[in-house]
């Protein structure tokens, strides 16, 4: 087995699967549904062509910063301004971070690999106004998502890893599992279509854990200790 390393980072995300009329929520880790239409923009598929393909494949996520929910208040009339519309409310995570595995056959991979690097779309995380930030591809890995995930190192930001005082972190996984799993659960987050005429989703099973991951930039004594930085220290001090 072959899985591909990715890691979802961005000011904001938004990974909505029950969002209804005028409340537009967030899941707290990213859909399915969301990871495969990034895959497919990436690949220059437009939302009446086939999925199937890629539906297939298994995906995996680790929460490695949970970031922060943030609600966007939003109000809008009409152009001539004689009529106010409907107030909404959008959800979006601030600051999250996520190490996402998705596993499947060598070839088709690679391929995505490369459309990565090269997407023929635009790439967002969950909305468009949502482009990623920082280094998306993490290359292929043998095993499955989950040896991936347990294996793969902490990528949370650099000032999340220095505030962590402990040289090991847990870290929440979600991935998909048989149906007869007993500790599994269904989400409605597998796309069928995405054409905007008939959009379609089904149903899968999922399980959660937990996975211990080094902090790399633990260091030794540290716990309990403050940051060490002194930006006066340029001018002398602060004496």
């Amino acid at each position: 087995m072959t899985a591909l390393l990715l890691r979802l980072a961005a000011p904001l995300q938004s990974w909505g699967t029950s969002s209804r009329f005028v409340r537009r929520n967030t899941d707290r880790v990213p859909s399915k549904s969301g990871i495969i239409g990034l895959l497919a923009a990436a690949q220059g598929r437009r939302r009446v062509d086939s999925i199937t393909d890629l539906v297939n494949l298994r995906i995996g996520v680790r929460v490695e910063q949970p970031g922060r929910l943030e609600r966007d208040f939003q109000t809008a009339r009409t152009r001539d301004g004689s009529m106010s519309m409907p107030l909404s409310y959008r959800f979006y995570l601030a600051d999250a971070v996520f190490a996402v595995a998705v596993e499947g056959d060598d070839a088709m991979l690679a391929g995505l690999r490369e459309a990565l690097r090269r997407p023929a779309f635009p790439l967002f995380l969950g909305r468009r106004s949502c482009p990623p930030a920082g280094k998306l591809d993490h290359g292929l890995h043998d095993g499955t998502v989950v040896d991936v995930l347990k294996a793969a190192p902490w990528l949370a930001s650099e000032w999340v890893q220095r505030q962590n005082r402990f040289a090991e972190v847990i870290l929440d996984v979600v991935y998909d599992c048989p149906p007869e799993t007993p500790d599994g659960h269904l989400v409605r987050d597998e796309p069928i279509s995405f054409d905007p005429r008939h959009r379609n989703y089904g149903w899968r099973t999922v399980v959660h854990r937990q996975v211990p991951v080094p902090n790399p930039r633990y260091q030794h004594g540290s716990a309990g200790e403050s940051d060490p930085h002194d930006p006066l220290a340029l001018l002398g001090g602060t004496t």
